[in-house]
């Protein structure tokens, strides 16, 4: 009987999958994978880069054996677009929090823009991550230590704009597409670019819309995700 049992198939989210997911706004990347993971019944799930909260858009959730490639799933560059609102600056550098700080943005112009960006946030650049980030610092994650008001200094790290387009220009509101390596912020590459333009920034929107070959227009909501993996499962348990 044990025998027998250990030579049974494994469900499919434990043999391995990869679901495509469109984040929805609100959600933490890990109210995603707590979801999931009571749906596919397997405690090995993963997700491959985190969203924020306020950022919608791709999300890479591996299961069972395939939680192994999440790393390999990282590594790939990413594409997003958004908004970037100009004249104030926020401790997040989102919507997280309240805007401060607030500066005329009136004389800026798509030109003056286009140019901060080609000398500046274009190819290999140092950038100084968010202090309310998920990094860990002595153990703690900096968010923690950053809400406690603790001094927090974090060091530049080298990441890859490959593409950094002004889609769309509506001051206050810069509507852009970014394509960069892992590991780059883009809170930080809009108060970063708000802070060289003399007038403060802030993320305002944030959709992640492609890492490597995986696209959100392939992804599923939470909703038509529940029914493939339901389907999925009923459909294992009739082959077995």
């Amino acid at each position: 009987m044990e025998k027998h049992a250990a030579n049974l198939p494994l469900h499919p989210f434990e043999e391995g999958r990869v679901l495509l997911i469109d984040k929805p706004l609100d959600w933490t990347s890990f109210d995603v994978v707590r979801k999931l993971r009571r749906l596919v019944r397997t405690k090995k799930v993963g997700h491959a880069g985190t969203l924020d909260p306020l950022a919608t858009g791709l999300l890479i959730l591996c299961t069972g054996k395939f939680t192994k490639k999440i790393n390999d799933y990282m590594a790939q560059e990413k594409e997003y677009t958004g908004t970037i609102t100009l004249g104030a600056l926020t401790p997040t550098y989102d919507l997280e929090s309240e805007p401060q700080q607030h500066r005329d943005y009136s004389h800026i112009t798509l030109e003056a823009v286009k140019e901060m960006i080609a000398s500046q946030f274009t190819g290999p650049i140092d950038q100084v991550p968010p202090i309310h980030s998920a990094i860990k610092v002595d153990g703690k994650r900096v968010y923690e230590l950053a809400r406690k008001g603790k001094e927090v200094r974090l060091e530049p790290r080298r990441v890859t704009i490959k593409e950094f387009a002004i889609t769309d220009f509506q001051l206050p509101v810069l509507h852009f597409r970014v394509v960069c390596s892992t590991g780059t912020y883009i809170r930080s590459l809009a108060n970063d670019l708000g802070a060289a333009l003399g007038v403060n920034g802030y993320l305002s929107g944030l959709r992640r819309t492609r890492i490597g070959e995986f696209s959100v227009e392939d992804a599923m909501d939470i909703a038509a995700a529940e029914v493939f993996i339901t389907k999925t499962l009923e459909d294992g348990k009739q082959g077995v």
